[in-house]
């Protein structure tokens, strides 16, 4: 074996190693454990994490390269999923110690199709109580922190995927997204974080605009990680139909993918917090780089309104406040007062209420789809993934303010309401303190394309800074 092999190598290099007999999944996991080591006391991106089973499989794994039979091209690459994404035998504490820990009874969809194609599970990782705040805080898990500056947040909801791929937990990460929760952090953690279709990849139990996808540190190894994901379950009554789409051509595409292409940029989400200086250069640079690549691109009307944004969320608070309301009293009292704070005003919700909420999620995916595929034809629309550039480690949410809790999601929100594919690339600049993105949306059901143009946005934003390194 090749001493001294990228603890960060990528997907497709691992699987060429292995095939080669240059490297092995055993030894790739050793180095990882290790390298996860000198990280996780500093940064708490995971949970049940269990080296032996990992280990386990690694050997199994290598006896498969050496026979030359492999399950798939992740054979023997470490993951990690997130907790609320049921793994067999593993408690779903949903982040909150308001859960009773009861073990899993099968392997969610997104978890079975990673075993079936012999990826290696790592473990889980962190989540906020319920999944309902966009940061590392939780009620049941030690605070997640931003491995690029600790002082900072990492977003979330799937807080500790995007932690763990920053510090190079492995270089795959299933999140779940439902208004942002892949792309917010993976925006701020530096890495690329895709929201597919909704039914694209199968998940139970699903959920009204909630997805599975992919955290990564390119948008090559996000790719390879769909190819595996988005196959059927049945499992999951609101799949998209069976179909082989050519992920493999995400990772040869070049700059060129973007002369010719008309493309929305949307600065303003019409709602919700003002977008920080830094944010709106980086999404102006980004602007530059696609026109001198050939694209075209023309600034876009919002089209959000604060009446389809809030009241979506009086929707989530009175879902919350339900599901708060069925625990015992001893048990609720251990949620985030910010999260009982939040989901407080449910109480004063009618009927009315509740209906005209829910009614805004179709208000809202058509004015997301006729702003993308109507007059305008756009093939794609950019934008900030959030406004703001970053925020504290201890704070539940960028605002800080249970009556502004989903102020900084106007720009993901549209494509959960829509079910329209969307990405978070890294720009390269820092703000903040960290990272900053740009989100790149698509027509519906054109996960393929998002993804070229983001592997070409990779090309032409040029290189990222140095990856984070572990205390000393």
């Amino acid at each position: 074996m090749a001493a001294g092999f990228p603890v960060d190598a990528d997907a497709a290099t691992l699987a060429q190693a292995y095939a080669s007999g240059a490297h092995s999944p055993v030894l790739h996991l050793q180095a990882v454990l290790e390298h996860i080591a000198q990280w996780e006391p500093h940064i708490a991106a995971l949970w049940a994490a269990d080296a032996d089973a990992a280990m386990a499989q690694a050997r199994a794994s290598e006896a498969r390269w050496r026979r030359g039979q492999p399950l798939s091209p992740l054979d023997g690459v470490p993951v990690t999923i997130k907790e609320n994404i049921a793994t067999q035998g593993t408690p779903l504490p949903l982040g909150t110690a308001a859960t009773e820990l009861l073990p899993a009874a099968a392997d969610a969809p997104p978890a079975a199709r990673l075993r079936e194609a012999g990826a290696v599970l790592l473990g889980k990782t962190t989540m906020p109580d319920f999944g309902m705040l966009s940061s590392g805080l939780s009620s049941f898990h030690a605070l997640t922190r931003n491995p690029w500056n600790r002082e900072r947040n990492p977003g979330g909801s799937s807080a500790g995927a995007a932690a763990a791929a920053a510090a190079g937990y492995g270089p795959l990460h299933i999140g779940t997204d439902i208004g942002g929760s892949i792309r917010l952090p993976a925006a701020w953690c530096g890495v690329v974080g895709f929201k597919p279709s909704n039914g694209r990849v199968p998940i139970q139990p699903p959920y009204l605009g909630r997805v599975a996808g992919p955290l990564a540190r390119s948008v090559a190894d996000v790719a390879a990680a769909m190819a595996v994901l988005a196959r059927p379950d049945a499992r999951d009554a609101t799949q998209l139909p069976a179909a082989e789409l050519p992920w493999h051509e995400v990772a040869r595409t070049d700059a060129g993918f973007v002369r010719g292409l008309r493309i929305g940029v949307l600065r303003d989400a019409g709602w919700g917090l003002a977008v920080d200086a830094a944010v709106a250069r980086a999404v102006d640079d980004a602007v530059e780089r696609l026109r001198e690549a050939g694209a075209r691109v023309e600034p876009m009307a919002p089209f959000l309104t604060a009446d389809m944004a809030e009241g979506i969320e009086r929707f989530w608070q009175l879902r919350s406040s339900l599901d708060l309301a069925a625990l015992p009293a001893e048990r609720r009292e251990r949620v985030l007062p910010f999260i009982r704070a939040w989901v407080a005003p449910a109480a004063g919700f009618d009927a009315a209420t509740a209906f005209h909420g829910y009614s805004q999620f179709g208000r809202l995916r058509d004015a997301a789809v006729a702003a993308m595929t109507g007059a305008s034809r756009y093939d794609f629309v950019i934008s900030p993934v959030s406004p703001n550039a970053g925020f504290p480690a201890e704070w539940p949410m960028p605002s800080n303010d249970p009556a502004r809790a989903m102020a900084h999601i106007g720009f993901t929100l549209p494509c959960n309401a829509s079910e329209l594919p969307a990405v978070a690339v890294p720009t390269g600049a820092l703000a903040g303190g960290v990272p900053t993105g740009l989100q790149i949306a698509g027509a519906r059901h054109d996960d393929i394309g998002v993804l070229k143009l983001a592997r070409a946005f990779e090309q032409l934003r040029g290189p990222l800074p140095p990856w984070p390194q572990p205390p000393r």
